[in-house]
């Protein structure tokens, strides 16, 4: 039980909460977490490859070149219409002018910390009912009702093994 309980502990605080924030005229590193919000422009031109309702690209900036276009591992598209599609990294260029904004993945302290409260909170009630469940509860006994056993008499007799009975074929 310590055990899970450290590794419930470490993988809340060391996964942490992440947001997409607007770059706001940061140029993101090679490497970083991104989002790219798509125009129409680029719901035209990357249609033929990636879809033609695509709202958001996200992913791993692999590169940026001297005309400023993006390489990026794609990772998901969300689509216009609420939809999400899972990548695995597939590398796609993204020019500019196909995009209309630029997120960058940004660790949150706040989320990160209520986070780790909701799940220390958990593991402790998860514990606290493992520790008084396994206490020395005195067992109930059953309610027997305080009643008297009677054997109750079958309402008739079993014929003899061997005797057939014969039914009309009407009485079925």
């Amino acid at each position: 039980m310590k055990h899970f309980v450290g590794l419930v502990v470490t993988g809340a605080l060391l996964a942490g909460c992440y947001t997409m924030e607007p770059a706001r005229g940061i140029t993101p590193e090679t490497g970083t977490a991104v989002a790219f919000d798509i125009s129409d422009v680029g719901r035209v031109a990357l249609g033929g490859s990636m879809g033609p309702e695509i709202a958001r690209i996200e992913g791993r900036l692999l590169s940026k070149d001297a005309e400023g276009d993006y390489e990026v591992a794609v990772t998901g598209v969300t689509l216009l219409r609420g939809g999400q599609q899972v990548w695995m990294g597939e590398h796609v260029t993204i020019k500019p002018t196909y995009i209309s904004t630029t997120y960058l993945k940004k660790y949150s302290t706040g989320r990160t910390v209520a986070l780790s409260a909701i799940g220390v909170a958990a593991v402790v009630a998860i514990a606290s009912v493992a520790i008084i469940g396994s206490g020395d509860i005195e067992q109930q006994k059953p309610d027997t009702g305080g009643g008297v056993l009677r054997r109750l008499p079958l309402p008739h007799k079993l014929p003899p093994r061997g005797l057939r009975l014969n039914f009309p074929p009407t009485a079925f």
